[in-house]
């Protein structure tokens, strides 16, 4: 396979700081690293102590920890653990919301050179079930309202200690780890190959599947979200997604561990929780999903940050709809919007859209980031010319070695140094990429190709559409048909009138002939998702009744 390779420009002074060469890793692979980079995730933690030793780190409600504070707490917590018999490469799982317990076990798990395997604390039994047994996670350290949601200690054997923060039956309290006697350990020795967190895909299409970062992983992604968000530690990032999703692990965690800045974190993204919070602790960057976009463009106070110190909005997992990119850029004037394109099999980004260029390439998901390696190829494989559609394969040193305990899974996901994205899009001439969707949510009607993502444009620019999905809706003449879900503002809006609105914008054959109208949001998952897999699933038990 041969690359494609157009790079985000950095200036000279970036460049030096930032210059990369290409490296041997996972066997075979030959990837361009940056030169100069920590080695393993408590190197980054150590190096940002050492550059902002009193500097904010972290701030939860009423807790505030100083970069010397978070490395002294994980080391003690590190120590309780060591005591519970966690050794290198042993799994540690957390249930935990976004809360302090979450960073501190982080580290303190990767100070061991153990393995930490975040969970979502909106999945069921059956699916922690699954999780834990497949990871082999040997201890769990989860909140007490979460306790009845874990399995049995029958269904799973491995798991050989419950650490509950707050009291509940079958668990021992966090503070069996915080004991000051236990013997705080220097940093086990890691490779920078060595995985340090298991993350488990959403299970869109299926089962999840355990994505196993490395510290060369994270540290790339951190590096690439510093270069081109210029990010310093005078940074301060809210913290809105869940940590447990790549993008409030390494956009924000790792990025601000890099930088030295400030993590700040919300328990539960609600849009006038969230403007407060940005107001009083001064926030600079964050990464939202669309759709919180469009809850704060709701709110009245949304506005008082336009003199506010807030300069960067990342955005990815979905479609920014272009009307609110608009009145982004119209209400906060001074906000730097920059669409970010990745997966958890990338550790976060794989592009990013340049600064100040978003108003000009709108539909765009930006550049590849530094040490990034696209291209886009056919069904045979072959790397298709700039422009063509097809899907897009990543290379790069955040791009990561496999899937835990699935060598099927791995060798049906890469080939050579590549990982399919499964998303199908383009590269124009000046390396913009663009995601036209993903190649399961393409709709063939009567030999008509459909691209959802297309329609799902069109629709968002109609007044009063807060969000759709467009699915394929099964039809024994032409195979499949075009239905859409649109989520309304404004109940005045009828299916005729989107009808006719797409009927303007659109080719006969993708016009929607059957839309479900909705007054409730789609639904998502952790990272922001919709799940179409379940609107498919509901169409169908439709059909089948009707």
């Amino acid at each position: 396979m041969s690359k494609a390779c157009s790079r985000i420009a950095m200036t000279a002074g970036e460049r030096k700081i930032h210059r990369t060469r290409r490296e041997l890793h996972f066997g075979e692979r030959v990837v361009r690293c940056f030169i100069h980079r920590p080695r393993s995730l408590h190197d980054s933690l150590a190096e940002a102590v050492a550059r902002n030793p009193d500097g904010e780190a972290l701030v939860c409600d009423d807790e505030r920890l100083t970069w010397r504070d978070l490395l002294k707490a994980s080391a003690r917590l590190a120590g309780g653990l060591s005591k519970c018999g966690i050794r290198p490469g042993d799994r540690v799982a957390v249930l935990l919301g976004n809360r302090s317990e979450w960073i501190l076990t982080l580290f303190a798990v990767t100070r061991l050179g153990a393995i930490f395997v975040p969970l979502n604390i909106r999945e069921q039994k059956p699916e922690l079930e699954y999780a834990l047994n497949d990871c082999g996670a040997v201890l769990i350290i989860h909140e007490a309202g979460l306790a009845s949601r874990l399995p049995a200690s029958t269904e799973v054997r491995a798991l050989r200690h419950r650490i509950s923060i707050g009291r509940t039956r079958g668990s021992e309290t966090i503070d069996v780890l915080l004991d000051d006697r236990a013997i705080v350990h220097p940093p086990a020795p890691v490779g920078e190959e060595d995985t340090a967190v298991i993350l488990y895909t959403s299970g869109t299409t299926g089962r999840p599947k355990g994505a196993m970062l490395c510290h060369m992983n994270i540290v790339h992604s951190a590096l690439h979200y510093e270069l081109t968000m210029n990010l310093s530690k005078r940074d301060r990032s809210i913290v809105a997604v869940p940590l447990s999703h790549v993008t409030g692990f390494v956009a924000h965690v790792a990025s601000m561990v890099r930088c030295a800045g400030t993590l700040i974190l919300m328990k539960e993204f609600k849009a006038p929780d969230f403007i407060a919070l940005a107001l009083r602790e001064r926030i600079t960057h964050t990464l939202l999903v669309p759709a919180m976009c469009n809850l704060c463009l709701l709110e009245p106070d949304f506005k008082r940050l336009r003199a506010s110190s807030w300069r960067i909005v990342g955005y990815g997992g979905a479609a920014m709809p272009p009307a609110t990119i608009v009145k982004m850029s119209k209400l906060l004037p001074k906000l730097t919007l920059m669409n970010c394109y990745g997966a958890t099999e990338t550790s976060s980004p794989a592009t990013i859209m340049p600064k100040g260029m978003t108003s000009l390439h709108p539909e765009s998901v930006g550049q590849p980031v530094a040490c990034a390696e696209l291209m886009v190829i056919d069904d045979q494989g072959s790397e298709l010319p700039s422009g063509e559609v097809g899907e897009i394969c990543i290379g790069g040193p955040m791009v990561v070695k496999g899937y835990w305990n699935n060598p099927t899974a791995t060798s049906a996901a890469f080939t050579g140094a590549f990982w399919h994205s499964g998303d199908l899009g383009s590269i124009d001439a000046d390396g913009f990429v663009y995601v036209s969707d993903r190649k399961k949510d393409l709709i063939n009607r009567g030999g008509f190709k459909v691209y959802a993502a297309e329609v799902e444009h069109v629709l968002l620019n109609f007044p009063g559409v807060l969000e759709c999905a467009v699915v394929s809706k099964p039809c024994p003449v032409l195979g499949e048909r075009v239905h859409a879900f649109v989520t309304l503002q404004d109940r005045k809006t009828t299916i005729p009138l989107l009808h006719a609105f797409c009927a303007e914008r659109l080719s006969d054959y993708k016009v929607p002939e059957s839309f479900t109208l909705l007054d409730s949001p789609l639904p998502r998952t952790a990272s922001g998702k919709v799940l179409k897999r379940a609107l498919r699933d509901e169409l169908l038990a439709r059909v089948a009744t009707s």
